[in-house]
């Protein structure tokens, strides 16, 4: 199931190449809501996995961005005890504009590359 968040791009951390083939790399967006007159702010971390992770190179700090992601959780077991983990997987950022809409670069959903000037996804 997919989801997505609406907010700041606050942080961008170095890509962490964490087996010869497997690199991450995380992202912070800050979410705030007006909850009944009061404001509450989230931070919230996403990862990106292998060639996502230069998705986050688009933008600059401070951009408000869509972040479209999957719920991911792991298992693992140490020492006789359970242990879990949960990542935010972000598979596709996109600009928005004041107002709420998508900015017009927006990009193609599977592979990440710009719509060509006819209007349909294929890069060829």
């Amino acid at each position: 199931m997919s989801y997505e968040l609406t907010g700041k791009l606050l942080a961008k951390y170095e890509i962490i190449q964490r087996k010869e083939t497997f690199k991450t790399r995380e992202f912070v967006i800050e979410k705030t809501d007006d909850i009944n007159g009061k404001i509450i702010t989230n931070y919230v971390k996403f990862q990106c996995v292998q060639d996502r992770t230069t998705m986050p190179d688009r933008f600059n700090l401070g951009d408000t961005v869509k972040v479209l992601f999957n719920i991911k959780g792991s298992k693992w077991n140490k020492d006789g005890k359970d242990n879990y983990i949960t990542n935010l997987d972000a598979w596709r950022m996109e600009a928005v504009q004041l107002g709420g809409n998508t900015a017009p670069t927006e990009t193609n959903t599977y592979f990440d590359i710009p719509a060509n000037e006819s209007g349909d996804d294929l890069p060829f």
